[in-house]
């Protein structure tokens, strides 16, 4: 990962949760549930009688425990420390994390930041 020419490692950057998802828990996992559409008069214009506003995205077990350690404070790294013992120390559990929250990234549910 890189910002402009530097290279940036992504174990030291710090997952944020991005301001327009909304987390509820429903049993054991999480639920994640963000707008359909950008703008207010789209829902209006563009969505169908019935059809609900948000779109919902379950997280089975393994990403339930990641979601809960993103807090803005923590980095890659330590999420990847402290989910060894979920992954039962699972060969390469960390390229697992690293590229779930690379596609966490990706579809917007996060934004990766350089901690302060």
């Amino acid at each position: 990962m890189s910002v402009g020419r530097k290279k940036i490692n992504l174990l030291d950057t710090v997952p944020c949760r991005s301001s327009h998802i909304t987390t509820a828990k429903e049993g054991e996992e999480i639920v994640l549930s963000f707008p359909r559409f950008k703008r207010a008069w789209m829902n209006r214009w563009l969505l169908p009688k019935g059809m609900s506003k948000e779109l919902h995205v379950r997280l089975e077990e393994h990403g339930t425990a990641v979601w809960t350690l993103i807090d803005g404070q923590q980095t890659v790294r330590e999420i990847i420390e402290k989910l060894a013992d979920h992954f039962d120390n699972e060969v390469g559990y960390e390229s697992r994390i690293c590229t779930y929250l690379l596609q966490l990234q990706k579809d917007g549910f996060i934004q990766l930041r350089m901690k302060s």
